[in-house]
Formats: C-alpha cells, sequence, structure tokens
C-alpha cells in the first residue's frame, strides 16, 4: 500500500534545492517556493514558484532539481511546476530571519 503524502515531506525534499545562483541556501528558504498543493487522489504534487530573476539562466535545471528531490521522497506521484512573478520575489520574503539579515 502506497502512503499518502504531506506537505512536510515535499517541504523537506524542497530543502535540498539549492538555487544555484545563491548555493548556500535551499530554494524553500528563500521563498522561491509560493505553494504546494497536493492531490491524493490523482498522484499530484502542484508546485507554484518563482526565480530570483524573470530571467533566470538556471530556470531549467532548477525544475528538474525540484523534480528530482520530490520524486526521491515521493515516487509514486507526479510533479508539475508552474512558474509565477505575482507577486514579484523580494528579500524580504526569505524565511529565516538571520538569512534575511544578511541580504540587507
Amino acid at each position: 500500500m502506497k502512503k499518502k503524502i504531506d506537505k512536510q515531506i515535499v517541504e523537506s525534499a524542497l530543502k535540498t534545492v539549492y538555487d544555484p545562483e545563491f548555493p548556500i541556501v535551499d530554494i524553500f528558504t528563500l521563498w522561491l517556493i509560493y505553494d504546494i498543493n497536493i492531490q491524493d487522489k490523482e498522484k499530484k504534487i502542484e508546485i507554484l514558484m518563482t526565480f530570483t530573476t524573470p530571467n533566470c539562466p538556471m530556470a531549467d535545471l532548477l525544475q528538474e532539481l525540484i523534480k528530482n528531490a520530490i520524486n526521491d521522497k515521493c515516487k509514486w506521484y507526479t510533479t508539475e511546476i508552474s512558474i509565477t512573478f505575482d507577486p514579484m520575489r523580494s528579500m524580504d520574503m526569505i524565511k529565516d530571519p538571520d538569512l534575511k539579515r544578511m541580504f540587507e
């Protein structure tokens, strides 16, 4: 029997993915992930995310890294990624207060 996936499992997978522009900080802490929607019936994980810049040169690589990280923990689910720039990402969105101070 395949187990049900919760957001914490997906979040822990996302915390293993690092933005190539900021290799010391994971994409979840950088607040590149806006929403995680898990559809158990369809066995699908939907990620709504953004990039550090609209013209991110590593966009394709980053999406592949995300899919691979989620697949490592949720093998029987598919991952769909949607990109948005609304709201436009800012340093104020960073989740870690100490890290946020680094960018001030």
